[in-house]
């Protein structure tokens, strides 16, 4: 899964792993209230967390948490969701709006490759100050550069250099920064 092999997304292990992160998103809500207590739910749901001040609003969603990875100063707005069957590198000072989605699973195009339940993933990473909008999809494999602005709504589905302004379905530059 995390090499980019393919993988049974219904293996019993994996829901097992799955229904441990569930278990650790709901422990994170109970700590919200008590900085300290949340600071650590944060780092036990996740990889790694740059800081103490990572911002996780919700409800959230991750597939497993371990394998999502941020940098300092990182703030995630309510209903996001990352589905991290490969890893998800986020940068120093990243930003989501509400409802962003991040992809790693890619399913097969073939409907009967489909129908055998396995699956692929692909990375992601997000560079340093990076802002994504509210409701953006990025997809597996996708690299985003520094500095980057992804407008509300964008599904970004290829690479993205640093320092630029992308928008729309598929996302495309529309400003250099």
């Amino acid at each position: 899964m995390l090499a980019g092999e393919d993988y049974d997304g219904f293996d019993p292990y994996l829901a097992e792993l799955r229904a441990r992160t569930r278990e650790q998103v709901a422990e994170l809500e109970r700590a919200r209230a008590n900085p300290k207590k949340y600071a650590v739910a944060i780092q036990n749901l996740l990889g790694s967390v740059g800081d103490d001040k990572a911002i996780i609003e919700s409800p959230v969603y991750f597939d497993y948490g371990h394998n999502t990875h941020v940098g300092k100063g990182f703030y995630m707005n309510s209903m996001c969701v990352i589905l991290d069957s490969a890893r998800v590198d986020i940068g120093d000072d990243v930003m989501f709006g509400p409802a962003v989605q991040v992809y790693t699973p890619q399913h097969p195009l073939d409907p009967a490759l489909r129908r055998t339940k396995i699956l692929k993933a692909l990375p992601v990473k997000i560079g340093d100050g990076v802002w994504v909008g509210g409701g953006a999809v990025i997809l597996p494999g996708v690299t985003i550069g520094d500095g980057v602005t992804i407008g509300a709504g964008a599904v970004v589905t290829k690479d993205v250099p640093d320092n630029v302004v992308v928008v729309g379905n598929p996302a495309h530059i529309v400003k250099l920064l």
